[in-house]
């Protein structure tokens, strides 16, 4: 029986990468999965991954930058599965690639608008649905962009940081009540969006290599296995935290 038999887990951004690594490992779990994302037809892929595995899932078809497309997600899991004990906010997107002064208005209005606002509106729709339940985890994926600076991405890296503002603030608000909120900050993760950030570059991706002390790219199962423990008992002194998955980039 998995750590976490029975409970009921959302995650954003669910259809690819990190999300759809982490529905499948909260399902391995034994967790029912509420999966959501703007990609309905790859999503429906991860369900059908998730009910494979035997465990129960939804998808929901969410923009999160939305506040209205956002609720009806949290009501659809809670109306589906009667609860709700574990988030990751997930979903983001990179945007384009710019210094700061050439950062155009609408890749910042858009890049904050999914990353931190998204955050801010599934933690907003999600903690009075747990604080019901008697409690619940919540877990939001920064970066270590929230952590360092990066040169070239502005609008990536003030939301990615603004992610750790949040994550802290929620988690003094709710740790008497039961709702333990904690980030995860993944160093250069093999999945799309890298492949979008290089372009597809094999010199650029050797690039992010030579960042990375320990030699190689992480992997989206080691950021979804570092949520799980967020989620699970086994860490229930934990709140408040960023925790850096980045094979030592920010040791550096």
């Amino acid at each position: 029986m998995g750590s976490l038999q029975d409970r009921v887990a959302i995650v954003t951004g669910a259809s690819a990468g990190i999300g759809r690594a982490t529905a499948l490992a909260f399902a391995r779990e034994g967790a029912r999965v509420s999966l959501a994302d703007v990609d309905a037809e790859r999503g429906e892929k991860v369900v059908a991954e998730v009910v494979e595995i035997g465990s129960d899932a939804c998808f929901t078809a969410t923009d999160v930058s939305d506040a209205g497309s956002v609720a009806a997600l949290v009501d659809a899991t809670v109306d589906r599965f009667g609860r709700l004990d574990y988030a990751f906010n997930n979903a983001g997107i990179e945007g384009a690639q710019a210094p700061t002064g050439d950062c155009t208005i609408e890749n910042w209005n858009r890049v904050i608008a999914v990353n931190l606002t998204g955050v801010f509106l599934c933690m907003h729709a999600e903690i009075p649905r747990m604080l019901e339940s008697g409690g619940g985890v919540i877990v939001n994926n920064s970066s270590v962009a929230g952590l360092v600076g990066f040169a070239g991405i502005p609008a990536y890296t003030a939301s990615k940081h603004g992610i750790l503002g949040l994550t802290k603030t929620a988690a003094l608000e709710y740790a008497a009540q039961g709702v333990r909120v904690n980030a995860v900050c993944p160093g250069v993760i093999d999945t799309e969006m890298i492949d979008r950030f290089t372009h597809d570059d094999p010199a650029a991706r050797e690039g992010l290599l030579t960042t990375e002390p320990i030699g190689r790219l992480g992997g989206p199962s080691e950021i979804a296995d570092a949520v799980v423990w967020l989620c699970s008992d086994r860490s229930s002194f934990v709140t408040g935290h960023a925790l850096a998955v980045d094979g030592g980039f920010v040791a550096q």
